[in-house]
Formats: structure tokens, sequence, C-alpha cells
């Protein structure tokens, strides 16, 4: 717990979370921590290390494991249906001892890049929080929680899995993604004829927007503005219900490809332009502030800077140090491996023992057509029952009883308005938190009328949990898979450097580039060993070693 003087203080814990010594007070938390580390590379315990870590790299500190107790109080508060309570260790503590029960603070915003902080720590505002008793209360209740749960030894994976979440993303931030500002702004010159010298679109937009506006009849028409678009559409006898690109592909007109080239040219300059460049780049580094857990089912977020949609073309801007590569590692067919995990479904488990999951599926039930064996396992885990999903879901139900039993099963529950959980026990939030039906709020209607919104309501419901539990659990285990790979490349000199979804990014001297690649490798089986234990289902990672990032396959 710390000051605004970078003080705070310290106190050992037993295994069930008791203190053992009394609390040390520090002057220098950092170099106390640092010397805690260095000496018995314990687990540190703190209310939020999204805060606190972040300024213990600045003082050059790093560490091993953490246990994180607002992320945990998170996955306690869903496991117990009570998602979307405050999370904090001050409204834990509240709960603890029946106090009134404090409202999570607002997000914290990300710092601009190449910011330095005189102190360790910035001086809190508003009242002090809870200090050291109130963390080792509440962190011995968490364990006691935990140890309630019905897989108590996946629960404990899941937090431990979460809390270096928070260590990996700390330490991407710092380290940042190698970023060449002088080939970025060569892509956007090529791309946008170069930033307007009195502000506004850039030349190509502009050329376009005129030369749409000049097909469609409309001088002065904002492309950007659905509803303006779709009025000017009308005018020429195309009638729209949307200006999404898959709607305007069917369209035959003269200004749809322009439509579609300025869409795509428009989303790069507002979400990765000049200005997005001048925001996040720093020192020839990216560095996006990552949100751990931050989706519902557990999937990472970013507190802006767009890290986890970058579009290919931008990625021609990453570029490794000289001397330096990059080891890119993508999980293919992650979720549908993990169905065929955690069904228990032997001949789907031995299908996802094969390289190409969908083609031995394909081999064994679909008559060697792996396109419909593909349409048909993605059919189940989304929830898909139109056009040519519903055949081919015949073959899957007939031939993977128990795989498709147990999404249909999870899809049931939600229809119910019951709850799922993802492998390792995170909780989906209740249909009234608003994930996963249309009517947030509105409860499974049980009436006649299959059109009725609370039959809607719950059929949206359903095909929600019905991936929830599949997609939970792939979250979980890429999270596993960075937890075991940061802890791999501790000490070496590979760093790191990105993350999005399924895929790893580490930036590393080129000769260690082949071993770190057989780290990488070894790290997914050990994931998947952790989560899963002895199953014949393989998790295999595409790898490229790559000077550019756009250049992995």
């Amino acid at each position: 717990m710390s000051d605004e003087r970078g003080g705070g203080v310290l106190q050992p814990l037993d295994p069930a979370g008791h203190p053992v010594a009394p609390a040390e007070p520090v002057t220098d938390l950092a170099a106390a921590v640092a010397a805690r580390e260095a000496a018995e590379g314990p687990r540190w315990v703190w209310g939020t290390g999204a805060t606190i870590y972040p300024a213990l790299l600045r003082a050059g500190v790093r560490l091993d494991r953490c246990h994180d107790v607002e992320l945990t109080e998170a996955l306690l508060l869903g496991h117990a249906g009570r998602w979307g309570e405050p999370r904090s260790l001050a409204a834990a503590w509240a709960r603890l001892t029946g106090a009134s029960v404090p409202a999570d603070p607002a997000p914290r915003q990300p710092e601009p890049p190449g910011h330095a902080q005189g102190a360790l720590f910035d001086t809190p505002s508003g009242p002090p929080g809870p200090g050291i008793t109130a963390l080792t209360r509440v962190y011995a209740d968490q364990l006691t929680r935990i140890a309630a749960t019905e897989h108590p030894g996946r629960f404990r994976l899941l937090v431990a899995a979460e809390s270096a979440g928070v260590l990996v993303a700390a330490e991407m931030g710092a380290t940042g993604l190698p970023w060449r500002v002088d080939v970025h702004d060569a892509i956007l010159t090529e791309l946008l004829g170069g930033p307007s010298p009195v502000g506004g679109p850039p030349r190509r937009l502009a050329e376009l927007s005129a030369r749409i506006a000049e097909l469609l009849g409309v001088p002065g028409l904002h492309i950007d503005s659905p509803a303006e678009l779709i009025r000017a559409f009308a005018r020429a006898g195309v009638e729209l219900p949307n200006t999404r690109a898959w709607v305007l592909r069917g369209v035959d007109h003269p200004a749809v490809p322009l439509v579609l080239e300025y869409k795509e040219l428009y989303r790069i300059w507002t979400a990765h332009g000049w200005a997005w460049r001048d925001a996040w780049v720093a020192g020839g580094r990216f560095r996006p502030e990552y949100v751990p857990g931050g989706v519902v089912s557990g999937r990472w977020a970013t507190r802006g800077g767009g890290a986890l949609q970058i579009p290919k073309v931008i990625r021609r801007a990453v570029v490794a140090d000289p001397g330096h590569r990059f080891v890119v590692a993508d999980a293919g067919q992650l979720e549908p491996r993990v169905l065929a995990a955690v069904s228990g479904d032997a001949r789907l488990a031995a299908a996802g023992g094969a390289g190409d999951l969908y083609a031995a599926l394909a081999r064994d039930a679909f008559g060697g057509d792996r396109a419909r064996a593909k349409v048909a396992l993605l059919g189940a885990m989304y929830g898909q029952t139109g056009g040519a999903a519903v055949p081919a879901l015949a073959v899957l139900r007939r031939n993977y009883p128990v795989a498709f039993g147990y999404v249909e099963a999870a899809a049931r529950t939600g229809e119910a308005g019951g709850l799922v959980r993802s492998w390792l026990g995170r909780t989906c939030p209740p249909g009234s938190a608003g994930f996963g039906d249309g009517l947030p709020g509105l409860d499974p209607e049980p009436v006649a009328d299959p059109q009725s919104p609370g039959a809607r309501a719950a059929r949206s419901r359903g095909r929600f949990t019905r991936n929830f539990v599949i997609q939970a659990t792939a979250a979980e285990w890429a999270s596993t898979l960075l937890a075991v790979l940061r802890t791999a490349l501790a000490g070496t000199a590979a760093e790191l450097v990105f993350f999005q979804h399924d895929e790893v990014v580490v930036h590393c001297p080129a000769e260690q580039a082949e071993a770190v690649a057989e780290t990488v490798t070894r790290c997914g089986e050990r994931a998947t060993a952790l989560l899963f234990g002895d199953t014949p289902v393989r998790f295999p990672l595409d790898l490229s070693i790559v000077d550019c990032y756009a250049d992995a396959t």
C-alpha cells in the first residue's frame, strides 16, 4: 500500500492469507519490493495492479507473480451471480464488514506517451482508501471463496492467469511495439495523399468525396454520414437498408466502389492516421494501455489506441529493431478446439488431434467436404439455424452428439434466464446486464408466439450463452499462454511486445528467433495441459519469424 512519497506498507502472509508478522512501513516502496522479490520471489497481493505495477516498472522493478484483488473480486462476484457489483478493494472490504458499499471509481485515463511521474505513485484524490488490514482480510476471504467454488483448482488457475495478465499488460505497455514513424508516414501518404494543409480530410478522401457526390448528383454530400448516403442513393433509385460494406457490395451503381474505398480509407485516417500517431507513438514505440479481462468473455480490451484493430496495411510500419526479429504466434481454430476439449466428445476430440480440425472433421463425417464441416461447427457454436447450416448441423448432431449437446445446453440455460460458466469458472453476466439479448432487463417470456419480444430476447440470450462457454474458455487458454510464456522468457533478451486476441508477438535478437519459436510452442502445449490435462486435442500455433509484422502469415 503506497502513499504520495513513494513509501508504503508490506506484510508477509501465510498460504491462507493470514499475517505472519507485523506490518512493516517502508519509506521507499520500490526498493523494498525489489529486495523482497530478489530474496524470496513471493506472490504479491495488491488492490489493483493496473495502478501499482506500472509505477514499479518505472522504478525498474519487475515482479514474478501477483494476486490482483480487484480482478479476483470481479470473478468471484460473477461466480456468485452478482455480476456488476463494485469490485474495488474498498467495496470488497465494505461487504466484508457490513459497511455501505462505495461505487467503483471511474476508469483511469491512459497516460500520454512518454509520461514520467515525479513520485512513485500519484497522490490519490478523495478520502484515503482502506489500509493493509483491509487488504489482507479481503485476500483471505477471497481464498476461502475460491476454495468453495465448484472446481477450485480451475478457478485458482483463472485467478492466476487473470492476475498475471496485469503484469504482462503493464510490461508490454512499458516496452512498446517497435514502430517506424517514417514508414507509417509513407503508408499514409501513399493511401491518403498527405494531410490537408488547412485541416479536414486528406487529399484522397476529398477527391473521393467530390466524385461520389457528382455520381449521386448531391453536391456537398457528407459520405461519412450514413443517413445522408442512404438518402443520396434513394434519389438515384437505389434503396439501402444501411450502408454496411456487405450491403453495398450487392448494389450495381458506379458510386459503390468509390464509397467502399472511401469507407476503408476514412477508417484508416481516423483510427490510425497522423493524429493517432502523434498521440500513441513515441520514441519509436507504440504503447497501448491494455485492459486484461476488459470484455465480458475475458478477452482483453484497450483504453484507446486501437491496438486490437490494426489493419494489415498499417502493420507495415511495425518493423523489428536492427539485429532483431519478430516471432508471431497465432492460435488457429482455437474456439473449435476448445469445444472439442471441454465437451468430452471423444470423436470430436480425436478430430481435434489433427493439424487442421476442419479437414479431419470433413474426412470423418462430411464426405471430405471441409467447407461444410466448418459451417456445421461454427453454426453450432454461434447459433446459426438457417441456410446452408441446417443440413450441416444435422450431420454434426448425429455424429458428435456430446459436443452438440454441450453448446445446446448452454443455449437452453441462457434462454431460460440462467447463467453459464467457462471451463475455469468465469460466469456470464445476467441478461439484465444487457449482454446477449436485444432487450436488456426483459425476462424470457414463456408464450407460444415465437415472434414476441420475450421470445426473440430469449433466443438472442441463448446465442450469447452458447458462445460464451467457448469464447470465454478460449480467452482463458490465451491468457494462460501469455502467463506461461512471460515466465519462460524472463531473464532473456526476448520481450513480449504485442497481444491481439489469439496472437502473440515476441521481439528478440535475430539469432535467438528459432529458439524463441520453440519456446512459444512449448508454452502453448503447457497452457493446454494446465487447462485440460491429458487431452488428445491439440492447440497448434502458426509461427512466423519476420522482420515486419505485416509479413506474418
